[in-house]
């Protein structure tokens, strides 16, 4: 597929590591790892690892083409890949269709793979953002045309990670969304949950009114750690969340 520039990248690109980017169907990732466990067989690896995470959910859609399109939950055939499972497990605890959590699953388990060969690792897909770190960084919060764009910074510890960090906008990208939140970040240490989550809470947003609501609905769900909702102007936050300004 032909790799596009998306300029939010900027935004969690840590000065201490090698990023990197590469495309496979659909799955367009970016990765950071340590500069001293960066090679080209290294790139050649997590590749090949990316094929081997997509292949057993390609598969399984060619035998349950109805997972693809489900925009509710999903029950998935009892012989489900792993990888099926936690999608669908995601998508009911949030109450959305499995695809929601598709990015956030994959960004999770390649980047459990790689953290194994580099103590640091980044892995974003699509805004969705796989995390471990031996140093507090700081992830800012790209929220297209709202004036809090790029002007707020979570800061992350080493004893968070592994987390997941993913985002949602009614606004900018191609992931659906029925809301028009300019942005809604969710913290999990299960990325799959974070991705879901942050596309149910993105349907939520219509006006600045929903804010509230909508920080009510991501903080009742098990296994989400904080909330980030920007809509216009106004910004709203639940949880283990740390907030820190960019300096223009």
């Amino acid at each position: 597929m032909e790799y596009k520039e998306r300029t939010y990248r900027q935004d969690h690109r840590q000065d201490d590591l090698i990023h990197f980017q590469l495309a496979v169907g659909e799955t367009d990732l970016d990765i950071g790892v340590r500069k001293d466990r960066f090679s080209t067989e290294l790139v050649a690896w997590v590749e090949e690892t990316i094929r081997d995470c997509r292949r057993p959910l390609e598969d399984y859609i060619q035998r349950d083409p109805g997972f693809l399109s489900a925009l509710t939950p999903y029950p998935v055939l009892p012989d489900a890949p792993l990888l099926v499972q936690i999608m669908a497990e995601a998508g009911c605890l949030a109450g959305v269709g499995p695809m929601a959590a598709v990015a956030g699953a994959v960004s999770e388990w390649v980047g459990k793979l790689i953290a194994k060969r580099s103590r640091d690792v980044i892995v974003e897909n699509g805004g969705d953002i796989f995390l471990r770190t031996s140093r507090i960084r700081r992830v800012g919060i790209f929220a297209g045309d709202s004036p809090l764009s790029n002007r707020v910074a979570i800061e992350i510890r080493p004893d968070e990670t592994p987390l997941g960090i993913c985002t949602s906008s009614g606004k900018v990208g191609h992931s659906l969304s029925f809301g028009q939140a300019d942005a809604v970040v969710i913290l999990s240490r299960s990325v799959a949950l974070a991705d879901a989550v942050a596309t149910a809470c993105g349907n939520l947003v219509q006006t600045t009114d929903d804010l509230e609501h909508t920080l009510e609905f991501a903080s009742g769900i098990k296994g989400v750690r904080g909330a980030v909702v920007i809509k216009d102007d106004r910004l709203a936050v639940w949880g283990s969340v740390k907030l820190l300004p960019i300096n223009a």
